[in-house]
């Protein structure tokens, strides 16, 4: 079998299955679980089968909610005063923000950080005695928040493995999913996560304490959310939006984008589908919510673009002068890669993307094509650092070229009810806290522009003028407001079209 560089989106998805397993029955119901779901008493039928769902999902083209689809899963006793005993006092790091509400978005490179237990983050969000508030005693409860997000829990009880079937994902279709590939996400009120879009798969998050809002924009507003790749880290593209407090001014085209928003229940399920941007935001003093990333056919180009990607933002941001460097680079990411390893990537991606279309061509060539949303069993989303996790050696990642698709078919009429309801999309003022139409359309008219604001720089010495002589701003009338950044250069340059067309003529290339 072919070997081939992957990205960090794969890393730490081939271990080998888990052997020790444990019955429900066996999972004690600790005290203040306060776990809520909406199956009636009595009530121990699934309204779908596994199969059902599988092809569901494959349905869906918009964001979709389960309900009484997990109301047996032994993870739903899993709120914070249950962890706290489960993870006896490890540390965890949490990122602070401020609930301060700013018309630009809240990046991670902004956010301080901090390592607590759960037993001290449940102190300080009841608003107990300082003293045993541990390093969160240098916040204000009324004034930040704070986000245990993006925990693997395949290292978090990586020495309690039998919690790993606590999550079972086998419902919807995934026998073989379970904790291992799942991600934990324990927050106060106010914590949130930029608005972005995962360049890989589709998403199954489950609300198992406290609510959460969800804002979600279908691919197609994509040019509406003014997507950026700084801070970048693999596999997530940020918009530049802060779509709860918007700044109209610098970007204007965010009126045309179609806002679904639902505020998800413990015990309910959402399905965020293939490159859905999604902000999302806890609404309760405490949350917890599961999620899994599903892995989909199309992942394979979507590895190329992210090589691609990778291998420009690297290139152009070390090549930038020291004393004009910012917090480009998320924490989330280990290092800055060198453009040898950035290339290996790019042809190892371009590889495994041949060989699987030339494996489908000769698999489908009596069953015809299942397109790109197929769910395929297989890596997927990056994982981030963790704490005191030892950064991985870049250069000596590897995976397999292929992953296998699962073959179920569409369904012509998807089977919406009580136990399945689909997110309709909202007028822009309901989502934007009822700003005014007239002063949208003055905003619009004002300044309507797709990039937004340049960033101004602090000093200007010379241009080019058209002739490519330098010249001095300061001489000239028409000079403009604002000079052109690396930045304003990378939005334009990584903008999601631009390297999806990059990705198509490197594979024409490849092919010939």
């Amino acid at each position: 079998m072919t070997q081939n560089v992957m990205p960090l989106s794969e890393i730490g998805r081939t271990e080998r299955k888990m052997m020790a397993t444990r019955a429900a029955a066996q999972i004690p119901s600790l005290p203040g679980a306060q776990v809520q779901w909406d199956v009636l008493p009595g009530d121990d039928v699934k309204p779908f089968t596994p199969e059902q769902v599988k092809e569901i999902l494959m349905s869906l083209q918009k964001p979709a909610v389960f309900c009484n689809m997990a109301f047996d899963w032994p993870a739903l006793h899993w709120n914070v005063t249950c962890l706290a005993k489960l993870l006896s006092g490890k540390r965890i790091l949490f990122r602070i923000g401020r609930k301060d509400i700013d018309t630009a978005p809240l990046f991670e490179t902004e956010c301080s950080y901090a390592e607590a237990t759960l037993e001290e983050f449940l102190a300080w969000s009841g608003g107990q005695p300082s003293c045993s508030c541990g390093p969160f005693i240098a916040y204000d409860l009324c004034k930040y928040w704070t986000y245990a997000d993006y925990k693997y829990i395949a290292m978090l009880f990586e020495d309690k493995p039998e919690n790993f079937q606590d999550m079972r994902w086998s419902d919807f279709g995934f026998p073989e999913r379970n904790g291992r590939e799942s991600t934990l996400w324990i927050g106060s009120a106010g914590a949130n996560t930029p608005c972005h879009l995962d360049s890989y798969g589709c998403n199954l998050v489950l609300q198992v304490q406290g609510r959460k809002r969800w804002h979600l924009y279908p691919p197609e507003d994509s040019s509406f959310l003014y997507p950026t790749r700084i801070p970048y880290e693999e596999s997530s593209v940020f918009s530049r939006v802060n779509v709860i407090n918007p700044d109209l001014k610098s970007c204007p085209q965010f009126t045309k984008a179609k806002a679904h928003v639902v505020t998800l229940e413990p015990g309910q399920v959402l399905f965020v589908p293939r490159h859905w941007w999604h902000y999302v935001e806890s609404i309760d003093p405490i949350t917890v919510s599961i999620n899994s990333w599903i892995e989909l056919d199309a992942d394979h180009e979507a590895r190329i673009e992210e090589a691609i990607t990778r291998t420009l933002i690297c290139a152009i941001k070390s090549a930038e002068s020291p004393s004009a460097s910012d917090s480009w680079l998320n924490p989330t990411e280990v290092e800055v890669t060198s453009h040898e390893t950035n290339l290996q990537y790019i042809n190892g991606a371009v590889s495994a993307y041949l060989e699987h279309q030339k494996a489908s061509k000769i698999e489908h060539k009596d069953h015809g094509s299942h397109g790109t949303n197929e769910i395929s069993q297989g890596p997927c989303k990056r994982r981030k650092v963790q704490v005191n996790e030892e950064p991985e050696d870049f250069k000596s990642i590897s995976c397999e070229s292929n992953l296998t698709v699962v073959k179920t078919k569409k369904l012509e009429t998807i089977p919406f009810g009580q136990n399945l309801f689909q997110i309709l999309p909202q007028t822009w003022e309901v989502n934007s806290r009822g700003i005014a139409e007239n002063n949208c359309k003055e905003l619009l008219n004002e300044n309507d522009g797709c990039f937004g604001k340049l960033h101004h720089a602090e000093k200007t010495p010379e241009i080019i003028s058209d002739s490519g002589t330098l010249v001095d701003p300061g001489c000239s009338a028409s000079s403009p407001q604002a000079v052109i950044s690396t930045n304003d250069l990378l939005d334009c340059v990584l903008n999601p079209q631009v390297i999806s067309l990059m990705a198509q003529l490197l594979l024409e290339r490849a092919s010939v």
